[in-house]
């Protein structure tokens, strides 16, 4: 199964899930508002389907929400690929993630989100119980080959004993 949602902020017509300030600051408390939003819809839709939780799957803004929604809800996803992900919240909430697998996906030559940034969001994930995987591609902020070839890799390795649904962000 598939879920797809696209954010509903427009930032130079192009679709965000959150509102930022400026580029690398979120307007917080639109993330948290939207993140729990984003939550609802994901949890509503498996009630509907009779879908296990979901991998999430976000790019930049798309992570970064993922990432919010597994520190806020943590019953909500599986797991995780956050691809060029950055700490979503100022103040960690203290979570239960164990066991949770998620892969962080960083660019070495990320003019948005320095390596330290992605780095310090592994540790929160790992600090919190996740069985946190972080790469660092040398590449920018783009999607490469080499994201989708490690997402793939990193799929395969996750337990498939208890398979979820996906969920793109």
């Amino acid at each position: 199964s598939l879920l797809s949602p696209r954010g509903q902020i427009l930032e130079n017509g192009m679709p965000r899930f959150f509102r930022r300030l400026a580029e690398g600051v979120f307007d917080e408390d639109d993330l948290r508002r939207r993140a729990n939003a984003l939550a609802d819809f994901v949890n509503d839709a498996r009630k509907r389907y009779d879908l296990p939780a979901p991998v999430a799957l976000g790019y930049s803004n798309g992570a970064n929400i993922a990432a919010a929604v597994l520190q806020l809800r943590p019953e909500i996803f599986a797991g995780a690929i956050l691809l060029r992900a950055m700490v979503p919240l100022r103040d960690t909430p203290v979570v239960d993630l164990a066991g949770k697998p998620v892969l962080i996906v960083s660019g070495q030559f990320d003019p948005i989100i320095p390596t330290s940034n992605s780095q310090r969001l592994a540790v929160e994930l790992a600090k919190a119980g996740a069985d946190v995987q972080h790469r660092t591609l040398p590449i920018g902020h783009q999607l490469s080959q080499a994201d989708l070839t490690v997402a793939q890799d990193w799929l395969r390795g996750i337990d498939t004993a208890s398979p979820g649904g996906a969920a793109a962000a």
